[in-house]
């Protein structure tokens, strides 16, 4: 998929007052929300300011984005990213946004169900999409990373829609089926993608300002 493409489906998928929030906690992990959950929470995209706190700090002018652009366990994992975005075929931008948002890049992590890894993976998932060998290391980050880009590439051919793709991710290929091929009426799977398509469309905004401004669309 090309990046206009995706910016495209961004275009026609975001609600015209999409919002991010969050905020970066004094270990320096990052946390996001479609709303303010506390008073914690500062706006990264929608709601005006951007500027964040970081609690026992006094550095203002952090915000969620430059987060993602310095924090070392962000920086650690690109070069994976970059491959299994070319690899697969999907954008580096969307994996960045799925990993933020499922896992804050704890390579560690491990969910109640049983996902692990930056992009929660769970044993399901890896043994369709890894090797044998591979879906016994879901912890090692590449690997992590190439599992969710794969499915992630297949669940975009098949539904041919990121968002619906990313219900998928979410909630499950039966579900969507049985949604008809759209988007559950799941408040959960719906928060996910809505906020995993924010942080995705302030990410492109980020990284192509001078592109969009050469952007044509055709009738």
């Amino acid at each position: 998929m090309t990046r206009w493409f995706a910016m495209l489906l961004l275009a026609l998928a975001l609600p015209a007052r999409a919002e991010l929030w969050g905020y970066v906690d004094a270990a320096g992990v990052a946390h996001f929300a479609s709303r303010k959950l506390d008073a914690r929470f500062a706006p990264v995209l929608g709601s005006g300011t951007d500027v964040l706190r970081v609690p026992g700090k006094t550095d203002t002018g952090a915000t969620m984005l430059a987060w993602l652009d310095i924090a070392p366990e962000v920086k650690a994992v690109q070069p994976w990213v970059r491959e299994a975005a070319r690899q697969h075929g999907v954008d580096a931008d969307l994996l960045k946004a799925i990993i933020a948002v499922e896992s804050s890049y704890q390579k560690d992590a491990v969910s109640p169900r049983g996902a692990m890894g930056l992009m929660q993976i769970t044993p399901e998932t890896a043994a369709r999409y890894a090797t044998p060998a591979d879906a016994s290391r879901l912890t090692d980050p590449r690997i992590n990373i190439h599992t969710g880009a794969r499915m992630l590439a297949d669940l975009i051919r098949r539904f041919r829609s990121i968002d619906v793709a990313l219900a998928a991710w979410n909630a499950g290929e039966g579900r969507v089926r049985r949604a008809g091929n759209r988007m559950p009426e799941i408040e959960e799977t719906q928060a996910h993608v809505h906020l995993v398509l924010e942080l995705y469309w302030a990410l492109l905004q980020q990284s192509q300002p001078a592109r969009a401004q050469r952007l044509t669309l055709h009738p």
